[in-house]
């Protein structure tokens, strides 16, 4: 978990129409949308906050405390910067020399037992139980489902590890690299701007299995602009 200051420029909020082109599993182009679902019609269901967590949480050590965790009967949600986790496998672009702060170990590991791919899977990070939130009882677990909105642009994502129990705002080098954000992990990130939307309840078989978290997230994502 980043818990350094990110010193960068906050993030626009436009948002793009639905698109009318079928839903795909298959690969995007980095800083693309993945799926039908636009961004506009999800930052439109969550508009409103209903607070779930028990305080707001900070972005960053030594930030205000001010992004409160919300919620629907559907999903929770924040809107917070993003901070870069490469935890996990070590790779080329993942590893003790590209990020002083990595840890060979996630939260959550693949149907073989093994840490995941921050480089290769995007995934999400939240906080770890403690006082202002157990995400757990919320219906959220390693390998939920996830929507993460920036700059116009929808992203699938599953949880993939945890983090502060005190900050919020980060998802893995794959997640920043598919919405078109420096991923790496020392400079990257942005410094706000971010919406997160994890379904309640939800699950990709297997964590791993990208295509399968963009095939739930997509139906999940319908199914939360349209009301039900």
């Amino acid at each position: 978990m980043r818990t350094r200051m990110l010193a960068l420029a906050a993030a626009s909020a436009a948002a793009l129409a639905a698109s009318a082109l079928p839903a795909t599993a298959g690969p995007t182009a980095d800083g693309a949308s993945e799926g039908s679902v636009g961004a506009a019609d999800l930052l439109d269901r969550v508009r409103k906050c209903t607070r779930i967590s028990h305080g707001k949480y900070r972005t960053d050590q030594g930030t205000r405390a001010d992004i409160p965790v919300c919620g629907t009967k559907e999903a929770v949600f924040w809107t917070a910067d993003m901070d870069i986790d490469c935890d996990g496998r070590s790779t080329t672009v993942c590893n003790r020399r590209t990020d002083p702060s990595f840890q060979s170990q996630t939260a959550f590991q693949t149907s073989a037992g093994k840490h995941l791919d921050a480089a290769e899977l995007p995934y999400i990070v939240v906080p770890g139980p403690g006082p202002l939130w157990k995400y757990a009882e919320s219906g959220v677990k390693g390998g939920s489902v996830a929507a993460v909105i920036h700059d116009g642009k929808v992203r699938y994502a599953v949880v993939g590890d945890t983090g502060p129990t005190g900050i919020i705002g980060e998802a893995s080098y794959a997640t920043a690299k598919g919405l078109g954000i420096d991923p790496d992990p020392r400079t990257g990130g942005v410094a706000s701007g971010v919406t997160y939307i994890v379904f309640r309840n939800s699950e990709a078989v297997p964590i791993e299995d990208h295509t399968a978290a963009v095939t739930e997230g997509e139906a999940l994502a319908r199914a939360f602009v349209s009301g039900g």
